[in-house]
């Protein structure tokens, strides 16, 4: 990868040095649709840097459920992944890749020296760790405020956007992982909205209404 590469990959990054040290230091890696970057128990050997598709973050008890936290998108990292890298913990986390997603690996020992090296770098930690904080205060409120199908329109939403599509090619029981709940009270919230006409259901494949956003604000 060229330098101008990574500049268009990660805007937020200006500081020229930051970047050089980012391309000699760090290393690509490229993770296909589903497979299991990170799972739980594992030690974080590198920050992680989106450069290119998206992840989810998944928290799962010991019954193995899994409740769905945040997804990462180009140009941002996991503050939960820093979290265990500083400290020397296993994750807590499963990351999976939503689609072909490439990484770029910042060795542990380099980002601590980094944060004293480069400012941009500190910044970049502490916006990603008060982002994703804000992220994780919604995940709690809709687990301990909101009804399961503001939950699951919540989520619509939330897949839309960053699937940049009106087209969710998942099925009902992955949708239930990610919520916490049973596939049988996803599949009968589905089939209500589908009664309004609000979505469409298909084969593996969720139909949505251009103005659904607008629809469940209302």
């Amino acid at each position: 990868m060229e330098l101008e590469d990574l500049k268009q990959k990660l805007p937020n990054i200006t500081d020229p040095n930051l970047l050089k040290a980012m391309l000699e230091k760090g290393t690509i890696h490229v993770f296909e649709s589903g497979k299991v970057i990170l799972a739980p128990g594992q030690f974080v050997k590198m920050v992680p840097v989106v450069l290119e598709g998206a992840i989810k973050i998944m928290r799962m008890d010991e019954e193995g459920k899994e409740l769905f936290l945040y997804h990462l998108e180009a140009g941002e990292t996991c503050a939960l992944s820093l979290t265990c890298c500083t400290a020397s913990k296993p994750s807590e986390i499963r990351a999976v890749a939503e689609e072909r997603t490439v990484l770029l690996g910042i060795p542990v020992q380099i980002h601590e020296q980094w944060t004293d090296e480069f400012k941009q770098w500190k910044e970049f930690v502490a916006n990603t760790y008060q982002r994703r904080f804000q992220e994780l205060l919604v995940a709690l409120d809709a687990v301990a405020f909101k009804r399961m199908d503001e939950r699951l329109m919540r989520y619509i939403v939330t897949k839309m956007k960053q699937q940049k599509s009106n087209e969710l090619n998942t099925t009902h029981q992955l949708i239930a992982n990610e919520l916490g709940t049973s596939r049988e009270v996803i599949s009968r919230l589905l089939k209500q909205l589908e009664k309004k006409k609000w979505i469409e259901l298909g084969r593996n494949v969720i139909y949505i209404r251009d103005d659904f956003e607008e629809l469940i604000s209302q």
